[in-house]
């Protein structure tokens, strides 16, 4: 028998609510008020899947979709229905041009050097203009020298740095972007990502890109009671072990136990996105039921008390503790490392 006829089952699950996706949806496409919001869909849709978040959300009435790059563009392109349209935010590079230049999706030209790559095509584009971030983008003192009649112009765009945050730059690069405006227009006008869209109705212009928050990020507080989580990370037992007041638990023997207890290890580690600092800080879940992480969290293996769960036993999975301000604050990563980092060994599943 031939081993391609074998299926092996993943030792690791990723849970996806699509109820909780379309919610956080409709949640930031309420916030933004008149504007319309789009979705953030890079990185394969930050890790949950590209495909399955478009057809998803465009039943709803979502119709921009961001993506970074042409080869991001290319693995949607045909799923698109209607008068959706896809962005691609780091722009056009000469390398890219043979398929952007017959491809659906519109580049957001970030320099001079790309507009003039652009705009002999007559397809349409989108315009990056550089507010303060200092990222990618088109300068201010740029854009009054060139004349922008000959550009397709979709969406003229800029992006929040710190939106996350209540200081002075979110007020400067509005005032820098609608100053920019002045000089470039476009069918529409977008500046806020997912926690700008929570700044409030001056950011919004006419339409939004939400990103981490369609998937569960909470960046600011106005977001805590509505957005849900839709991430899940599931993981099974390989042994049940029971440990003697003073046997030490993994790497550099970071845990000691103070009393015999009963531990399970789990198929689950550094490949799968669990890092470092979930050491002797993470928690699992069986039910309702929390399981501390004690030790070192390994690349491939971790440790967790199982002495409120003491049924448990080997092969069964018990679920991460995975909403992500939480397991921010207990990892020290961020929130976009969190959901981007969850590893490819994943079976991926809908619910």
């Amino acid at each position: 028998m031939s081993n391609e006829t074998f299926e092996i089952p993943s030792t690791v699950k990723l849970r996806l609510d699509g109820d909780a996706l379309v919610s956080n949806w409709q949640t930031l496409d309420r916030m933004s008020g008149a504007a319309s919001a789009g979705a953030a869909i890079k990185a394969n849709a930050y890790g949950l899947g590209a495909v399955e978040v478009v057809q998803r959300l465009q039943t709803k009435g979502c119709r921009d979709f961001y993506v970074a790059n042409w080869q991001e563009a290319k693995e949607i392109d045909s799923y698109l229905e209607g008068d959706s349209c896809i962005s691609v935010l780091n722009g056009a590079r000469a390398e890219d041009m043979p398929f952007a230049a017959t491809s659906a999706a519109k580049p957001v030209l970030n320099s001079m050097e790309q507009v003039l790559r652009w705009q002999d095509t007559s397809r349409p584009c989108d315009i990056m203009i550089n507010s303060g971030m200092n990222r990618l983008g088109i300068e201010v003192t740029d854009l009054a020298k060139f004349d922008w009649g000959n550009l397709n112009i979709d969406i003229v765009m800029s992006h929040l740095a710190s939106a996350d945050e209540d200081g002075p730059q979110n007020a400067e690069q509005l005032a820098e972007f609608v100053g920019a405006l002045q000089y470039v227009s476009g069918k529409r006008s977008s500046l806020s990502n997912s926690a700008g869209i929570a700044l409030g109705q001056a950011y919004h212009f006419d339409c939004t890109r939400p990103g981490l928050s369609l998937y569960g990020g909470k960046q600011r507080p106005e977001l805590s009671g509505s957005i849900k989580q839709v991430v899940f990370p599931e993981t099974q037992i390989l042994q049940v072990r029971q440990l003697k007041a003073g046997d030490k638990v993994g790497y550099n023997a970071k845990y000691a136990a103070e009393r015999d207890h009963p531990i399970a290890i789990l198929a689950m580690g550094y490949a799968d996105g669990y890092l470092r600092g979930f050491s002797n800080r993470g928690v699992f879940l069986s039910g309702q039921t929390k399981l501390p992480v004690i030790g070192r969290i390994s690349m491939d293996l971790i440790a967790i008390d199982i002495s409120d769960a003491p049924e448990l036993a080997e092969s069964d999975w018990v679920s991460a503790e995975y909403d992500l301000p939480i397991a921010s604050n207990q990892s020290g990563l961020s929130q976009y490392e969190l959901i981007t980092g969850l590893g490819h060994r994943y079976s991926r599943y809908w619910v």
